[in-house]
């Protein structure tokens, strides 16, 4: 009979398989948009076909609110990531992750005032105004803010849940003489312009993506960007182009280039500023 101290040894031995077996997950993960289980029913699916396409274990990770999924991003915890082109430029430049797929078009922003409102005609005139936005780190609203060199000079925004109620607030002349939301919403709320008027267009940047961490290998990566381009995620990923992209149904290659420099529209914004994070370990 095998003494009892043998199968401590083989204990001991076997635990730190267990550990490191445990340790090669890799932590897929997007804005807090909704629930727990609204967002797994979106991400879930694309994480079950990355591990199959690249023989790793990802993971899909809801994170709780936008403090938690900041607060994350910044230590270096996620390793695929699908959000705007400001952080993937920020992960770009912080945490060497490298953009592989994107949505097609791009994103642009318009600031709005009601139709009737003869005194103001620029940007520059809301200084100091209140406008109806989404909170930052929104991107239309931090390309408005980019806007104004002199931070005393800005805009005071209204926080708004939502570009409709933002529309709907300064339309209905409540809190906010001027809204900032993406161009093709305004078009499907006032497409001939009977209610507002347009007194600024952004030039438009490159549209929200997925960018892989350096824990992937070169090799990796490029299975990762090859999956996600490929025809059969059309069907794979349903229920992302359903809410993402449901016209076109597909995904594009996304290159540095078109996200380089975006980055800097998150320097106002707390733990972007830092100078440089760190890779968590494995987990």
């Amino acid at each position: 009979m095998l003494s009892q101290r043998f199968w401590l040894a083989v204990l001991f031995l076997l635990v730190p398989l267990d550990w490191a077996q445990a340790a090669e997950r890799y932590i897929f993960t997007a804005p807090p948009r909704g629930t727990v289980e609204k967002e797994a029913k979106i991400y879930q699916p694309i994480a079950d076909y990355l591990s199959k396409a690249t023989g790793k274990r990802i993971i899909y990770e809801h994170p709780d609110n936008w403090l938690t999924y900041q607060s994350n991003m910044q230590k270096g915890k996620y390793d695929l990531v699908f959000d705007g082109p400001h952080f993937v430029s920020w992960r770009m430049t912080k945490l060497q992750h490298e953009p592989v797929a994107k949505l097609p078009g791009k994103l642009a922003f318009v600031i709005i005032v009601r139709k009737d409102n003869e005194k103001i005609n620029s940007i520059k005139q809301l200084a100091g105004r209140t406008v109806c936005g989404l909170a930052p780190p929104n991107l239309a609203t931090l390309s408005m803010y980019a806007q104004f060199d002199n931070p005393v000079r800005q805009p005071l925004v209204v926080e708004v849940k939502s570009f409709k109620q933002g529309f709907d607030q300064l339309v209905e002349g409540k809190k906010c003489v001027a809204a900032v939301m993406r161009d093709k919403f305004l078009n499907k709320m006032d497409k001939e312009r009977t209610k507002s008027k347009i007194i600024w267009n952004s030039k438009g940047v490159a549209n929200q993506a997925f960018s892989v961490g350096g824990r992937f290998s070169g090799k990796d990566k490029e299975i990762i960007r090859q999956a996600l381009l490929a025809p059969e995620a059309t069907e794979k990923l349903r229920a992302f182009m359903d809410r993402f992209n449901k016209k076109k149904r597909k995904l594009l290659p996304a290159s540095r280039e078109e996200y380089d420099g975006l980055h800097v529209l998150l320097k106002d914004v707390w733990g972007f500023e830092i100078k440089q994070a760190k890779f968590l370990p494995l987990r």
